[in-house]
């Protein structure tokens, strides 16, 4: 899993690491995107927004983390995860079922 930070004017690197470990997050790598070069590209419009990309490069997902736009944890339980579904979907070579979601969170101010 790798991450896109687009708020990069605010955080330096070892700060973006820093908030990384203490979120318990665990991506493979993380891109600093200051000027919006890649969310503009995959049309980030929210932050999170949620995308998976298949081995071969093919955009097979993009949209919310999950159906309940909330930040109530005791939401969470009882969310449809659309993330952990498109990337079973992928690992199983199968067409991802719900490819497009509507994103939900605060919204993406690039530069």
């Amino acid at each position: 899993m790798r991450t896109i930070s687009a708020n990069c004017p605010s955080v330096t690197a070892s700060q973006a690491d820093e908030l990384t470990k203490t979120r318990g997050a665990a991506p493979t790598a993380v891109l600093f995107d200051p000027t919006g070069v890649v969310g503009k590209m995959y049309g980030a419009t929210n932050t999170p927004h949620m995308y998976v990309i298949d081995k071969a490069g093919v955009l097979q997902y993009a949209g919310a983390i999950d159906d309940r736009p909330t930040t109530r944890k005791s939401d969470v339980p009882g969310a449809q995860n659309y993330v952990r579904v498109a990337l079973a979907s992928v690992a199983a070579g199968e067409p991802v079922k719900t490819p497009i979601t509507r994103a939900y969170g605060c919204t993406v101010k690039y530069a």
